[in-house]
């Protein structure tokens, strides 16, 4: 059944709304942060802001000592932190936009930041970045990424704090006894994902993401095998090429054979625990998760490369988005806002951040400091997007359903066919023609 994307947003909003509205009742600032529409006051500088973590639980510690120095640096103001997990994001910020109660300030990656600049629930930035000690300080890749993202007009509505890239981890202990090549090519990947699997001994080759956030993985794994490096042609995706259809349907049929029975559940958290206990031979994830392999494996058991390499000999990889921070339009008190922002993303507490996650800095001087070139995957990572060996597909961040399509509307999906439930043509043609509107519509929209 084709489902209206505006309508299938609307349901994800209401759906939202009875959880959400007792966290928004008692998260808004000392002065009242409303709904999107409302502009909003610059504050007097002090007093109360409210922060909402787009990644909280994972990130919360981080966060707790950054608001600390900032609290130490900034005395008359004080910052209300909110962890929100990131899988619960994009739902509470649409609610409270409909429904009043949004943070000052909060976390506004690339992914969703269309869809709330859509909304007119973002405070513009150009002109206090211009005006501020980060101008010229920060990644201008990173910033343009944030400004492509925002819907089109080229406005600024965030912030960026780092660049969170595609890694392959595998187990180098394994490989080394099972006498296998290092993952860099597909085909080595595939042979070691079916060598490294014995399921009588829990053991498996692989672990494959089944649950929130599946999509992104799945799209990774199709447009590095089939060496498509562009999303669209024209004003038609390449989502359901007959490459990508071929390269999804080896991909998925991984699942069970060998990946756990599990991962058609686990979500981001759940797929790193699992390959942390030490039976799973090779993960896909982002930098972000290399501290928690290292506290559970020791550094000398695992490495964090970049994606394989296609079979055209090129590495085609989609996207990662740029994660960064907004003021939202409704804050009572932006002036104070904006001075988080900046403190947050100088170069102290910038690196501070980034070390601690295991991200690209988006502060220039961050970028060089001597943790990066002591975090492998990170180093990797860096170089393979600037030594010219990977293409990037840029996904259509800008679409304000984009974040609704590649999520609620296709995950289930997802999983339809790792259970053989649905194929994986059906599963691209549904989601590239949802995506073709999208696309249209936009164009209509924006000229």
């Amino acid at each position: 059944m084709k489902i209206s994307i505006r309508r299938s947003r609307r349901a994800a909003i209401a759906v939202a709304l009875g959880s959400v509205l007792a966290l928004t009742a008692t998260a808004c600032g000392d002065d009242g942060s409303g709904a999107g529409g409302d502009k909003g006051d610059a504050g007097s500088g002090k007093g109360k802001i409210v922060f909402w973590d787009n990644n909280g639980g994972v990130r919360t510690d981080i966060w707790k000592e950054i608001i600390a120095d900032f609290q130490k640096a900034n005395p008359d103001i004080k910052v209300e932190y909110v962890g929100i997990a990131s899988t619960e994001y994009q739902s509470k910020v649409d609610t409270a936009i409909q429904g009043g109660g949004l943070p000052d300030v909060g976390g506004v990656g690339a992914a969703m930041l269309a869809g709330f600049s859509a909304q007119k629930a973002l405070e513009p930035l150009d002109d206090r970045l211009a005006q501020s000690s980060l101008s010229g300080k920060l990644n201008k890749n990173m910033v343009d990424s944030l400004k492509a993202a925002g819907g089109g007009d080229g406005t600024l509505y965030s912030i960026p704090t780092s660049a969170n890239n595609g890694v392959l981890y595998y187990r180098t202990d394994l490989f080394k006894k099972a006498g296998l090549d290092e993952p860099t090519t597909w085909d080595k990947f595939y042979e070691a994902a079916s060598k490294l699997t014995n399921s009588k001994k829990n053991e498996f080759g692989y672990t494959i993401r089944g649950g929130a956030g599946s999509i992104a993985q799945a799209l990774d794994a199709a447009y590095g095998q089939s060496g498509i490096t562009s999303f669209w042609n024209g004003d038609k995706t390449t989502l359901n090429d007959p490459k990508n259809v071929a390269a999804l349907e080896k991909y998925a049929a991984l699942y069970k054979k060998d990946t756990p029975a599990a991962d058609l559940n686990n979500d981001f958290t759940k797929m790193v625990a699992q390959w942390d206990s030490g039976t799973i031979g090779m993960l896909n994830h982002n930098l972000g998760s290399y501290q928690d392999h290292v506290k559970a494996l020791g550094a000398g058991k695992f490495r964090g490369i970049p994606q394989p390499i296609g079979p055209a000999g090129k590495r085609v990889q989609v996207s990662n988005p740029v994660d960064g921070l907004g003021v939202f339009k409704s804050s009572k008190n932006k002036d104070a806002a904006w001075k988080f922002i900046e403190f947050a993303t100088s170069h102290a507490e910038n690196s501070k951040f980034n070390k601690a996650a295991g991200q690209v800095p988006s502060n220039n001087d961050a970028a060089k400091d001597s943790w990066i070139a002591q975090a492998e995957p990170t180093k990797l990572a860096a170089a393979a997007l600037t030594d010219g060996s990977t293409s990037i597909v840029q996904l259509p961040y800008y679409l304000p359903d984009w974040n609704t399509i590649s999520k609620a509307d296709n995950e289930p999906n997802f999983q339809k066919v790792l259970l053989g439930d649905m194929s994986a043509k059906d599963f691209l043609d549904t989601m590239a023609e949802q995506l073709n509107k999208a696309q249209a519509e936009w164009k209509e929209q924006n000229g």
